[in-house]
């Protein structure tokens, strides 16, 4: 797909912005993001990519982080759409498997199971868009925070209750 114009990207930006400030926040992104069943994206899925993509940490996206931000969730729904098999629009275990065992990931049938209820808001045993973007980024953090402990890279740590929560809590989802 040829890359999408700024100016294209500058009409939807202005569409977004609807208080005219220049900048969107985290509710008109909100409301702009559809993820596939006309239902706006998931408020914590809002919340992550607000927080990767805000690069002065202002609470609010500029144009050019917004442009960033749509090549995100383009490439998303790429990656998304490859691994929707059925064509459902949504993604089931074995969807959800394949793709993590493409992105490098050896987990258990069980964690499978973990992963789906963690994230099929609509209790249906699949998972949407929004909330596949969030279960790989939160996973893909989550990897990140074990592989700064994991010194031998032996796929074992050993910590404390309080550096464990302190780990999760303090996660960067950049």
């Amino acid at each position: 797909m040829p890359p999408i114009s700024r100016s294209f990207l500058w009409n939807i930006f202005q569409r977004i912005d609807t208080d005219r400030n220049g900048s969107i926040n985290g509710d008109e992104l909100q409301s702009a993001l559809a993820n596939g069943t006309w239902n706006p994206f998931n408020p914590e899925t809002i919340r992550l990519m607000m927080g990767m993509f805000d690069t002065d940490g202002n609470g609010m996206i500029t144009f050019n982080e917004f442009a960033n931000l749509w090549q995100y969730v383009h490439d998303w729904q790429e990656s998304f759409r490859s691994f929707d098999t059925d064509s459902s629009g949504t993604i089931d275990r074995n969807e959800l498997k394949a793709a993590l065992q493409s992105f490098g990931y050896n987990l258990s049938e069980r964690f499978y199971g973990i992963l789906i209820r963690k994230f099929d808001r609509t209790d249906s045993g699949d998972i949407r868009f929004d909330d596949f973007i969030q279960c790989c980024v939160v996973l893909q953090t989550l990897t990140n925070a074990f592989k700064q402990r994991d010194h031998n890279l032996t796929g074992c740590i050993t910590v404390s209750y309080e550096q464990f929560l302190t780990m999760v809590f303090s996660c960067k989802t950049k």
